[in-house]
């Protein structure tokens, strides 16, 4: 082989070479942007390949893995007939899709529901070595729905013995027949060591109802809450029962979690929560007046995970995160809707009251990127001030802020997310009216609806000292004051992505005492 030969052989090498190298970026570049280039999709919070998504559902631990399944219509990006969609994350972080989990069937669609380990297996359906993963769910069916019938929804049972990939129902399903009440959906079941039997919660239109069994088949009657209590302006959904340690003491209370659309502390749909004794019989709460596990309009059909290890002892609790006044026609196309982050609740006592406190999971910091110096040197803010985002994508961000006001606090103060078409969402505080505010007003994009557009409210007493987590991604933002104390989570849906962050202080100084700016990884 000559010379000539070799050189022409060295090119074709090349060229090849770079072809294949080319080719294999591309692919490499295309699945880690297979998320990004959808505008508004997040990238470290959960959400559906494609299609309709929303109410979490029968999330379960078991074996080092956390289940998640989601309400789900994998023929449109609008409800339709509901099945349960499912996914897996060993960390509640990444998230793995999987097959559906249950179909529709003749006794109608797959409403919400729970799932548990039956670890003595009192069902029967598993082994003591093979302990039954345990799903039930409401049958909602259409035909009676739309013949105008009451006896629309009911409850039924499934099992799986093979860590939750596939699921047989129970074949004499409904284990809970209707009683009366069209809305009669979303049940939750714990399992009661005081009384040595299972516990389940339901919605019932407008209260909840407690039942009891001994092997999750056949139920009994043991009373109802709510009636006369809490929110009242629509109807009451997925509810969840459980324990909390009183933070700093030996005490113990029970947390009634209970959903409700419309009715939310800001329009459309919103969590309430009530505080009191559970006795496996009957619910009593400390007090009928309602509080909210979140005063945005984003975070709605929230349930806690069950069968964590004691070991761990943590209460985590997921969202959905959208609301039922514009859920279907937000401006996303292959998908619609996203989960909250996982948040662990904790019970506290604020100003001899308890307060249900939500915090991000520590498993968010696989994620975080880099960890930048933190400011601890203290920064005055009077007026408007720029800050310094040290390079941070801040559509994709982790900010943790703390301020501290003089003893004639600020007439109000808080902070602007801006892009360069001058889109901006606004949270602030105002001490005169003790109260924080967000304010998506000039958000972007408002056009899909005419109940998108406002200001949402949330009183709070602030200290002199106040602390802001807060998650931006993409067309989200959750933030959590002072702990966890109170949460806001919204979305937005700006057109370009924020490229400023201003805070402000209208009236006397604001101190900026701490700051740490912090990129996300994409979970994708």
């Amino acid at each position: 082989m000559n010379l000539k030969h070799l050189n022409y052989f060295a090119v074709f090498f090349l060229l090849i070479s770079w072809a294949c190298s080319s080719n294999s970026k591309k692919q490499v570049i295309a699945e880690q942007d297979k998320a990004s280039i959808e505008q508004y999709r997040p990238q470290y919070h959960f959400t559906p390949d494609s299609a309709w998504m929303n109410d979490p559902n029968g999330m379960v631990y078991y074996e080092g893995e956390y289940h998640l399944f989601y309400q789900y219509y994998p023929d449109s990006t609008v409800w339709g007939p509901m099945h349960w969609g499912h996914a897996i994350s060993t960390d509640l972080v990444h998230w793995e899709h999987m097959p559906i989990a249950l179909y529709p069937d003749s006794l109608g669609y797959i409403f919400s529901g729970s799932a548990v380990v039956d670890w003595k297996n009192t069902s029967g359906f598993g082994t003591a070595e093979n302990p039954p993963l345990i799903a039930i769910f409401t049958y909602h069916n259409p035909e009676i729905a739309e013949a105008g019938g009451v006896d629309v929804e009911s409850q039924g049972i499934a099992y799986s013995l093979d860590k939750g990939r596939s699921w047989t129902k129970y074949d004499t399903n409904p284990v809970i027949p209707n009683d009366g009440n069209r809305d009669f959906r979303d049940p939750n079941v714990i399992w009661n060591e005081e009384i040595q039997k299972w516990n389940l919660v339901l919605s019932a239109h407008d209260h909840v109802q407690i039942y009891s069994s001994d092997n999750l088949k056949q139920w009994s009657y043991e009373s109802s809450f709510g009636a006369d209590a809490g929110a009242h302006g629509g109807v009451w959904e997925c509810p969840d029962l459980f324990p909390l340690q009183v933070e700093g003491t030996d005490d113990t209370k029970w947390v009634l979690i209970v959903n409700i659309n419309p009715g939310g502390p800001n329009g459309g749909s919103g969590t309430q929560y009530f505080i009191g004794d559970f006795d496996g019989h009957q619910f009593t709460a400390d007090s009928k007046e309602t509080s909210w596990i979140d005063y945005g309009r984003d975070n709605y059909a929230g349930v806690t995970w069950s069968d964590v290890p004691k070991e761990d002892g943590r209460r985590i609790f997921l969202g959905w995160m959208s609301n039922w006044d514009y859920a279907q026609v937000v401006p996303t196309e292959k998908w619609r809707s996203a989960m909250t982050l996982p948040r662990v609740l904790s019970l506290a006592k604020v100003n001899d009251n308890y307060v249900v406190k939500s915090t991000p999971v520590k498993e968010m910091d696989l994620i975080t990127d880099r960890k930048l110096p933190v400011q601890n040197e203290a920064l005055e803010i009077s007026g408007e001030r720029e800050l310094d985002l040290h390079g941070i994508n801040l559509n994709q961000s982790r900010l943790s802020l703390e301020f501290e006001t003089s003893e004639n606090a600020p007439e109000s103060f808080g902070l602007v997310f801006e892009n360069e078409l001058g889109e901006n969402v606004k949270f602030s505080y105002s001490s005169v009216d003790k109260q924080f505010y967000f304010d998506r007003n000039h958000s972007g994009d408002m056009g899909f609806s005419d109940k998108f557009a406002g200001i949402d409210k949330a009183s709070y007493e602030a200290y002199s000292q106040i602390k802001l987590e807060i998650f931006v991604d993409a067309a989200s933002m959750e933030i959590f004051v002072d702990d966890g104390e109170l949460v806001m989570t919204e979305i937005f849906f700006s057109t370009k992505p924020f490229t400023k962050l201003t805070v402000f202080s209208n009236g006397s100084p604001l101190t900026l005492t701490k700051s740490e700016f912090v990129d996300v990884n994409s979970i994708w």
